[in-house]
């Protein structure tokens, strides 16, 4: 009997995919969940990446529309009560999904978020540069006082609250994650012990796209004020101040550059798929 589905939104991610899917694979609840991926019109080698793997996977596909709308596809042919939202470039201990649900199964939420992110791709010095960037910590993907007991984002959900806000927003592009606790006005809650490994951009061609899609998100694009400042923020020029560092220098010069495009585009209505 399927119990939860696991919705991996994929586009041009021959790289981990097949890694992501191994360690799904071991999780400890495997026999009780499917893994539905959704390619968002990937043009690598991801399919075949994912038909070649030996695990019981349902493939669907669609045009790239982005990652909310691959979402949603996945969800409505989800035959579990639990949905598990993950990406492709994160890898987990076994018990991670069992750890993520266990909340949502005992009653206590109807969705929930892991504070236990850990950098996958710690060795790579371009990987660590994206998290001193955002002030993280090397080795933590969320670090401080960030999401104590809840976040915006739901890595779980019960699937009739998912249906019941309609699925994600599918126009917002980066930040269509967070849709969800909008749209039902409740945010989801930490599941504790729930550990998981999320890679980081870890080359300068990967850094850009990231950039430029971070660059496209609602926050940094919504009005003409955040615009004008945004392009004042993520100006090239402020890299200098990164000199004494040469990677977080030249990792600042491409990353900003990559925003700053995307503001500047912005007034043009780029697409805000990746």
């Amino acid at each position: 009997m399927i119990k939860y589905s696991v919705i991996i939104a994929v586009y041009n991610e021959e790289k981990v995919v097949a890694d992501c899917l191994a360690s799904l694979a071991q999780q400890t609840v495997a026999k009780d969940m499917e893994i539905i991926v959704i390619d968002d019109g990937s043009t690598d080698n991801t399919l075949n990446k994912i038909q070649d793997t030996r695990y019981k996977i349902q493939t669907l596909k669609q045009n790239h529309k982005g990652p909310g709308a691959a979402r949603n596809l996945g969800a409505s042919q989800a035959k579990g009560d639990i949905l598990v939202f993950v990406d492709a470039d994160m890898e987990f201990e076994k018990d991670f999904i069992e750890k993520l649900i266990a909340p949502i199964v005992s009653g206590k939420a109807i969705g929930t978020f892991s504070r236990e992110e850990y950098l996958l791709n710690k060795e790579n010095a371009w990987a660590r540069c994206w998290n001193l960037s955002l002030g993280r910590e090397t080795e933590r993907m969320i670090g401080g006082e960030q999401y104590k007991e809840e976040s915006p984002v739901y890595r779980a959900i019960l699937k009739s609250k998912f249906d019941e806000a309609g699925g994600f927003d599918t126009i917002v592009g980066y930040t269509d994650d967070w849709s969800i606790s909008k749209k039902l006005g409740i945010k989801s809650q930490a599941a504790q012990g729930a550990k998981f490994y999320h890679r980081n951009p870890d080359t300068l061609k990967e850094i850009w796209i990231q950039a430029r899609w971070f660059g496209k998100n609602e926050f940094l694009t919504k009005n003409l004020v955040r615009k004008l400042y945004n392009l004042f923020r993520y100006c090239p020029v402020w890299a200098v101040f990164k000199i004494y560092n040469p990677h977080l220098f030249i990792f600042k010069v491409v990353y900003n550059t990559a925003v700053f495009t995307s503001v500047i585009l912005s007034f043009t209505g780029e697409s805000k798929s990746k």
